[in-house]
């Protein structure tokens, strides 16, 4: 069975001004998802579920599904504040999504196959979709509880606009995830990568060590944990109270490990990600991706 990608859409870009995942940085105006969803396509995916804002919906049929028609189905799922389970009430003043994991729960019941989950304002690269959809594509027809995630290397997810947080990896001698510890303020220092650590020390790490760029890839059992567990996280009061407070998919992922419950393979791609995470960015990406369609990685019109 061909897997599936869900497209995390519904966010906003908080540090770079307007519609990310509509900013056209490709020879035609091509946003980062449409290479992101050419390289699924290219990969074996058959399907794409992107999750939005309901009030956004008219605009993202018109700019958005309509360009992927014909290539491949497209479905979209809504992510709503009160999008809670039975017993829960969200606070009136709460502006703010639940979360990556609570996106990812609006795909139960539309996603009954293995799926990919990725950032829709993230590039991630032509190899990275091919390792997650070749493990993906491989599972078992029932598979459950053996998640993967494409681990990225460091060295390759660096801006040169400024400092970037990551979640670095740790993994055993199966290379199964066993920890992600976000790290801040990591940047390329005299040839060397190097972040913060927990004492405040300037702290070398190789380049090859694998972070995660919030590439996975789940089996459809994934959802009733997730149910269940957002039920945990919102019996918390301070989740409640906290205005700001997410589900995050690292969350559920640290839990289903910890507890044994699942494991998550971690990947490896020699892809090089980047993303406008400041707006100086922008440049460097569109950029990068002219560098890449002249080195025939891509077409110069994908769609």
């Amino acid at each position: 069975m061909k897997p599936t990608l869900f497209l995390l859409a519904a966010g906003m870009g908080s540090r770079y001004g307007g519609l990310k995942q509509l900013d056209g940085l490709g020879p035609n105006g091509e946003t980062i998802m449409d290479y992101s969803i050419y390289d699924a396509i290219q990969a074996g995916f058959g399907k794409l579920v992107f999750v939005i804002r309901k009030d956004f919906e008219q605009d993202f049929r018109d700019k958005i599904i309509s360009k992927y028609e014909g290539h491949i189905p497209c479905e979209l799922v809504f992510q709503a504040l009160d999008n809670l389970p039975e017993g829960f009430t969200c606070p009136p003043e709460r502006t703010k999504p639940w979360g990556t994991n609570h996106a990812v729960m609006m795909g139960d019941g539309v996603i009954n196959e293995p799926f990919a989950v990725i950032n829709c304002d993230d590039f991630y690269g032509h190899d990275s979709f091919q390792v997650m959809g070749k493990y993906l594509a491989a599972l078992p027809d029932g598979s459950k509880n053996t998640y993967a995630m494409v681990g990225f290397r460091v060295g390759n997810t660096l801006s040169e606009s400024g400092t970037v947080s990551r979640g670095i990896c740790g993994t055993d001698e199966n290379q199964l995830l066993t920890s992600v510890v976000e790290r801040t303020k990591i940047q390329r220092i005299d040839g060397e990568v190097k972040y913060i650590d927990d004492n405040g020390e300037w702290t070398a790490t190789p380049d090859t060590t694998p972070v995660s760029m919030n590439f996975w890839g789940f089996t459809p059992d994934y959802f009733a944990y997730s149910n269940e567990f957002f039920k945990t996280f919102l019996s918390d009061p301070k989740n409640m109270e906290n205005l700001k407070s997410e589900f995050f998919i690292p969350l559920m992922v640290d839990k289903l490990i910890s507890d044994k419950t699942a494991t998550v393979k971690v990947l490896d791609t020699n892809s090089k990600w980047f993303g406008v995470t400041y707006p100086e960015d922008r440049q460097e990406v569109v950029d990068k991706i002219q560098a890449l369609v002249d080195a025939g990685e891509y077409p110069e019109k994908l769609f």
